[in-house]
């Protein structure tokens, strides 16, 4: 019965970077996505700056023109919060950035949205009394953050494109 069970689910999985339904490879299909700009609001553009460029490695980083068939529009913010602060100074130690986006995965021209869903995630860094060190940090912060979401956005519309026929 296990058995029976078990091969009735098999069906069920399709792997990731298997082949696709439409029988194209995975990466082809990933080349096909443009990434928009990131709307970004003020003095935050630098981590959408970070993630698209992210993203347009993750999608295609071959280097190599390819034609589009799909649009990814993103929408982000981050916040910092602090949650740690000396007692003796009164000044954050440590801070956590934290990352949402919004995307949306459309056909070219825009008439069909193929799938749409938020990533969010955080980054933390250690703030020091040296002012260069605390900037450093936070923007290494936001590095490693792009490359989190970069990463699940990129999963996400892999998991979609595989089964799209």
């Amino acid at each position: 019965m296990a058995a029976a069970l078990a091969l009735n689910l098999s069906a069920c999985f399709r792997p990731l970077y298997g082949p696709t339904a439409s029988g194209e490879p995975l990466g082809a299909l990933l080349a096909s996505v443009q990434v928009d700009d990131i709307g970004m609001a003020r003095d935050q553009e630098r981590i959408g700056h970070y993630l698209r460029s992210e993203l347009i490695f993750d999608l295609d980083g071959s280097g190599q023109p390819s034609p589009k068939r799909y649009r990814l529009k993103l929408q982000g913010s981050e916040a910092i919060q602090t949650p740690i602060v000396s007692t003796q100074t009164g000044r954050a130690e440590a801070g956590t950035i934290v990352g949402t986006v919004k995307f949306s995965l459309e056909n070219l021209d825009g008439t069909r949205i193929i799938t749409e869903g938020v990533a969010t995630s955080t980054a933390t860094y250690d703030r020091s009394v040296q002012r260069f060190a605390s900037l450093r940090a936070a923007r290494d912060a936001e590095i490693r953050l792009a490359k989190v979401l970069a990463e699940q956005i990129k999963t996400r519309i892999a998991s979609v494109l595989v089964t799209k026929p």
